[in-house]
């Protein structure tokens, strides 16, 4: 005997599921709007065109099938007008109408699509993809099985690819964060370093450079990374590169990026000097090393790290040494516009970035290839990039790049 079992639901859940109906069809009838538009417009633009018999080439032919495609509110039914386009081209094929909103065969929106690389990214199981994002969207999604994950691994391939050639030939870098990112390669029993390039541009906007993997952060890896973006036409050198003091880099951009000045990433010199000293010293040199970095002035910096000699220098000449023999590159930023300083003195645009991927890596042991791994890291940065908010002070990025002079962040008026 069958037992009929009524489902009852709150008022929130009817009242959220009575938006997301709203929210739905009111997707459904603007997109409807705009399809018509566009065909329409299509259609008006060749309204003068016609054959020899005097009949139009350009006309409109009904509806095509229904169809459904997923949305970030659900799925969304679209019936796209047809247009009937009897012109040929130079080479004597027929012209077609394509629609710019809904290209043909399109299943999902955008956001639906980034969703998929940002599932797999924070480290979703393919298999279960698909019940992750029934409850996102609210329908079975089929059609994003797991083989439809390998193949858009297989897309995701093909636009890191297109993406390293790119020119670079209009790009002018005040600015640029370098750093080196390990990962565990699960089938070939290695570690891979991915070389990572974050520049500045004019307008504030920060945006990846480079994603290349190398064999180690070694002056030859970076020399080829360098020389690759010489290549493609990036003409000119930027005017200061933060990163750590253990990178390949920096020899590399001696003789690459010769007019580039250095500067030492702050957050990485500290551990660096910590780890020299007793953990019973560690917090009181920390807030020592603060002093530094924090001071108004290169001179108040200089005091400070002075002081920090007479403290340490006699039990720890180690730590000491370690933090003053980059004195030059560490306080390089006082002579850049101070409301820059807090996006010069670390390398924290890579370093928050990569904190989701090494997340990621984590918890699946790691890529599976190297190449696997690249483009992981590839989506990932694209996908934060989206997000990434300008520079302070964007405005005299211009004064760096035309080499106006700065003086403990303030600009040096011309005598």
């Amino acid at each position: 005997m069958e037992t009929n079992v009524l489902e009852l639901k709150s008022p929130e859940a009817v009242s959220q599921d009575l938006l997301m109906e709203i929210l739905r069809n009111g997707a459904q009838n603007m997109l409807a709007a705009a399809i018509e538009a566009e065909a329409a417009e299509y259609v008006a633009r060749y309204q003068d065109l016609r054959d020899e018999h005097g009949r139009r080439l350009v006309v409109r032919n009904g509806h095509k099938p229904k169809r459904e495609i997923i949305t970030g509110v659900g799925p969304v039914e679209v019936r796209q007008p047809r247009v009937n386009d009897r012109r040929v081209d130079e080479n004597g094929e027929r012209m077609r109408f394509t629609s710019k909103i809904i290209p043909p065969y399109l299943r999902r929106v955008k956001n639906v699509e980034d969703l998929i690389p940002w599932l797999y990214l924070k480290g979703i199981s393919t298999s279960d993809f698909s019940e992750f994002l029934e409850k996102l969207t609210g329908v079975k999604t089929a059609s994003l099985s797991p083989t439809t994950v390998v193949r858009l691994k297989e897309i995701w391939k093909a636009e890191y690819a297109d993406w390293a050639r790119r020119s670079l030939a209009d790009k002018r870098y005040a600015y640029i964060w370098v750093d080196g990112v390990h990962f565990n390669i699960r089938l070939e029993g290695e570690r891979q370093c991915v070389l990572v390039v974050i520049g500045a541009l004019a307008d504030g906007t920060k945006e990846l450079v480079a994603i290349q993997d190398g064999i180690r952060e070694d002056e030859q890896s970076w020399t080829e990374l360098l020389l690759d973006l010489k290549a493609r036409g990036l003409s000119d050198d930027p005017e200061l590169a933060i990163g750590d003091g253990a990178l390949g880099f920096w020899a590399a951009k001696e003789k690459i990026l010769p007019n580039t000045r250095s500067q030492r990433c702050w957050v990485h010199k500290t551990a660096n000097v910590l780890s020299k000293l007793p953990k019973s010293v560690q917090p009181r040199a920390k807030d020592q090393i603060h002093d530094v970095w924090m001071a108004d002035s290169r001179q108040e910096a200089e005091k400070a790290l002075a002081l920090f000699e007479q403290k340490y220098g006699a039990k720890y000449p180690k730590a000491v040494e370690c933090l003053t023999k980059d004195e030059e590159e560490l306080l390089a930023f006082y002579d850049f516009p101070a409301e820059h300083w807090k996006h010069l003195r670390t390398t924290n645009p890579i370093e928050s970035t990569f904190a989701t991927l090494r997340l990621r890596t984590k918890r699946t042991k790691g890529s599976g290839s190297r190449v696997a791994c690249l483009t992981m890291v590839f989506k990932l940065a694209q996908s934060a990039e989206k997000h990434w908010r300008k520079l302070n002070g964007h405005q005299l990025l211009g004064d760096v790049i035309n080499g106006v002079v700065f003086k403990d962040g303030i600009r040096v008026e011309a005598a």
